[in-house]
């Protein structure tokens, strides 16, 4: 497996600039997903590398080999389509031999590693049967099985779970997971679902308008997302913000009371992010804000429930489901300081000199 590395990447179509200057490289052996609205580049990107779209300008790189120029097949890529691709007049069997029939490698050779990638896919049953006789992630299997014993550099997957119902695609994320694990394999992923992102990916790649908005761990992006755009796309239900004006040393949701903010170095006018688990509804003489109920789902295990606290405000809390408020109460929230995060208006986070968030101080609140 190799290092893929990307430098000042550009794709133009016509007038239209859909990549935008990204540079970016994927580690040996690490899984990176490409993630972001539709329309944002992560299609295109990958197909960059892998060679179906002439980059612009920029260049790729894949195990220290210039490649920006050549083939698809001369990257030594395998890739695992959104549609799967198979050949339906073909079985099992032939689907995944196919590359490797082409190659014109030994009868023998080709039999042993088919009988591998069937074992490690746990397609030994079904060889003989054409595509039209498998289910989807049984479909899904054989696309990955024919990427496996090409031995490629990398693997690319485009959106593979997209044609799933959601309680296959769970059980498939497990699946992928533990195939790159016994793999030590190097693989790009896209995906727009960000629940898939955030379960298999070492890295991700947010991308918004060809523009990589942030890049990191799971964990990383969700506790320290660098812009509103990044909070608010990773996370079910995704992040509150919460419209505040800014006093002399304090930060004031209107109609509530006062959170306490050292003074200096503050930004103009800022914002406030929150989860909705790290909200918690309390007793009425306890909390910072008040809320009217609007709304409240039931998960099974858990409620989400959406709050007007006023001006433009709407909260959205998760609580436990035996927390229920009837539509129309009110109720008292509250959030520990350490959970606030401060975005200033033009949507970037807000940043101390030291490089670390603004500490903030709340007054009375656990009083």
């Amino acid at each position: 497996m190799s290092e893929i590395r990307i430098e000042n990447l550009h794709k133009s179509f016509g007038a239209h600039e859909v990549i935008r200057d990204i540079s970016l490289t994927i580690s040996e052996q690490e899984i990176c997903i490409f993630v972001g609205p539709s329309g944002c580049g992560k299609s295109t990107l990958l197909r960059l590398i892998a060679g179906l779209e002439e980059a612009t300008s920029g260049s790729i790189m894949i195990g220290g080999k210039d490649v920006t120029h050549l083939e698809p097949y001369d990257r030594k890529l395998s890739m695992v389509f959104q549609s799967y691709a198979l050949y339906p007049h073909m079985n099992v069997r032939d689907n995944i031999a196919f590359a490797l029939h082409t190659a014109k490698l030994p009868k023998d050779q080709i039999a042993e590693k088919v009988a591998e990638a069937a074992r490690i896919l746990r397609l030994e049953d079904y060889l003989d049967r054409r595509p039209n006789a498998l289910s989807g992630g049984q479909r899904l299997r054989v696309a990955i099985g024919r990427a496996i014993v090409r031995e490629p550099a990398a693997f690319l997957f485009d959106e593979p779970l997209s044609n799933l119902d959601a309680a296959l695609r769970a059980d498939t994320r497990v699946e992928i997971a533990t195939l790159h694990r016994s793999l030590n394999a190097t693989s790009i992923y896209v995906t727009h679902d960000q629940t898939e992102a955030m379960t298999l990916a070492d890295r991700i790649v947010v991308l918004k308008d060809g523009q990589i908005m942030q890049t990191g761990s799971p964990t990383e992006l969700y506790d320290n997302p660098a812009n509103v755009f990044v909070a608010q796309f990773l996370g079910s239900p995704k992040m509150n913000i919460l419209n505040v004006q800014l006093g002399e040393n304090v930060i004031t949701i209107p109609g509530h009371k006062e959170i306490i903010f050292p003074a200096e170095a503050m930004p103009q006018d800022v914002q406030l992010g929150v989860r909705p688990e790290a909200i918690s509804l309390v007793d009425p003489d306890q909390g910072q804000f008040t809320g009217v109920v609007k709304l409240n789902e039931y998960h099974g295990g858990s409620r989400t429930v959406v709050a007007d606290i006023g001006v433009e405000n709407l909260v959205t809390v998760q609580v436990p489901a035996n927390q229920s408020p009837h539509i129309g109460e009110k109720i008292r929230l509250k959030c520990s300081i350490e959970n606030f995060h401060i975005f200033q208006t033009n949507g970037q986070r807000f940043l101390t000199d030291s490089g670390k968030f603004l500490e903030a101080k709340l007054s009375d609140f656990d009083k």
